[in-house]
């Protein structure tokens, strides 16, 4: 059964791959996405199919990590004895609240960062999400491997999230499936399923334009982000806010203008202040 679970993980990224790339793409990669989405649906046994397309009908989240106990999707708190059950994979376990099918991974990165205090004022736009300690307007990179490992470590230097390295491994491991790559020079490579808090977001600036792909695009911009399960949806809306600010020459170039980290900072809270609530 733990075969199926990790080909069922693996359907839920392609599946989640084809929406990004629908919201944001020219959906040039739809038909091979498509293809190799069908392709894994034929090879689950037949009552695994069945009960995937059903899930599949109502919500295209349709794996459930189990952290701290509980579903990261709709936060309900398993028995113990369901828990041991998902940690043994001899049988599929669903969430008694929302349904999905729960799995576990233990060594996955998970984000470390403190809860806010009743003292602190409230956030608003991207402050809610990232922060001036994770902007690096001085990225030297030559691939995406490079940036991500920057923007990664600091993510972890920072406190926000644990295990770089299984970070840097997941985000290649997405960019391997479709790059993240856009035009004028954006890329917004990510991870899901970095649960314990909120979704994170480093922003890198290379004053040096650096191949991103195979496809041999150039990237200057980069924005790593870091997804937990339960904000599957809101970050099609993050990345939408980001496209549109983004898409804008004045905002690119503050952006490279920038020196410091408190000027990147600056500049992309300006950008994204009506895009991004």
């Amino acid at each position: 059964m733990k075969s199926i679970v990790n080909q069922l993980c693996q359907l839920q990224d392609l599946i989640l791959v084809r929406d990004e790339h629908r919201a944001t793409g020219d959906g040039a990669h739809l038909a091979r996405l498509n293809e190799s989405i069908d392709t894994m649906i034929q090879a689950l046994p037949p009552n695994v199919s069945s009960f995937f397309q059903r899930l599949y009908n109502r919500d295209h989240v349709l794996m459930a990590p189990v952290h701290n106990g509980c579903c990261a999707v709709c936060g309900m708190r398993l028995p113990i004895s369901q828990i041991q059950a998902v940690r043994q994979c001899k049988t599929l376990q669903t969430c008694p609240g929302c349904a999905r099918i729960l799995f576990e991974e233990l060594d996955a990165p998970q984000w470390v960062g403190g809860a806010p205090t009743r003292a602190e004022p409230r956030k608003n736009g991207i402050s809610r999400f990232s922060a001036e300690s994770l902007m690096v307007p001085d990225l030297v990179a030559g691939s995406a491997a490079d940036a991500i490992e920057v923007l990664a470590g600091k993510m972890e230097s920072g406190g926000f999230v644990s295990h770089a390295d299984k970070l840097i491994a997941s985000a290649l491991e997405r960019e391997s499936m479709l790059s993240t790559a856009m035009e004028h020079g954006l890329a917004f490579p990510h991870v899901r399923g970095v649960e314990g808090g909120s979704l994170t977001l480093a922003c890198g600036v290379s004053k040096e334009p650096f191949k991103w792909d195979n496809a041999g695009t150039l990237t200057n911009i980069v924005f790593l982000i870091t997804i937990p399960a339960a904000v599957s949806a809101f970050y099609m809306r993050l990345i939408a806010g980001l496209t549109e600010a983004f898409l804008k020459e004045p905002n690119r170039a503050a952006l490279m203008e920038a020196e410091t980290p408190a000027a990147l900072w600056k500049a992309l809270t300006k950008a994204t202040r009506y895009t991004i609530k």
